[in-house]
């Protein structure tokens, strides 16, 4: 390939001896039960969705959420639309178990469809709502329905509804400075309550 003149090297610097400093974009804020929603949902237009196939098998699912540090991943269809989503309380609760025997299969042949959350039986919140609601009202509104995460959806100028955000009681216990404890939160809501009851 030919160098284009008209494309020039950029000039190089030194890194500081002073150190170089790295910046924490992403570290979210430190929250309390009154702080605004807003700061405990990831964006989704800024942060990619961790998506699945629904006929991907457990394995690749719990891979999937290991690579990318997440709980929670959206089975999606070839069009992008969501189908439903899948946590790792599906994968490894008894679920899997139940529905292996039921089929009579193995739990390894079983796919994200088998376990995965419906669109169906899905529940969202209104972007409308969580702009003006508070950290503690996504907590509230998160144990009322006994799950540890939930969805944000709005509607674009032509009237079609997307996914905006996700709320994950992990990523509010460590805002609010709470210690996680994997596969427990129902132990991990109770430590969020009480941070945010002062105690």
């Amino acid at each position: 390939m030919s160098e284009d003149a008209s494309h020039k090297p950029l000039p190089k610097t030194a890194i500081s001896p002073k150190g170089c400093h790295l910046l924490e974009a992403f570290n979210p804020p430190a929250v309390s039960a009154e702080s605004a929603a807003i700061l405990v949902m990831t964006d989704l237009a800024r942060v990619p969705p961790a998506t699945i196939e629904a006929d991907a098998t457990l394995e690749e699912a719990n891979h999937s959420m290991v690579v990318r540090g997440v709980r929670m991943l959206l089975v999606v269809d070839e069009a992008h639309n969501i189908s439903g989503l899948i946590t790792t309380v599906d994968m490894h609760g008894e679920k899997p178990l139940l529905v292996a025997q039921r089929r009579q299969i193995k739990r390894s042949e079983l796919r994200v469809a088998d376990v995965m959350i419906p669109v169906a039986k899905m529940d969202a919140l209104r972007i409308e709502d969580v702009s003006k609601a508070s950290v503690g009202n996504i907590v509230a509104s998160m144990k009322s329905e006994g799950r540890v995460h939930a969805i944000v959806v709005g509607q674009d100028a032509d009237g079609r509804q997307s996914l905006l955000g996700v709320f994950s009681a992990s990523q509010i216990a460590r805002q609010l400075g709470v210690q996680i404890h994997t596969h427990e939160m129902a132990r991990t809501f109770a430590e969020i309550e009480a941070v945010i009851a002062g105690v």
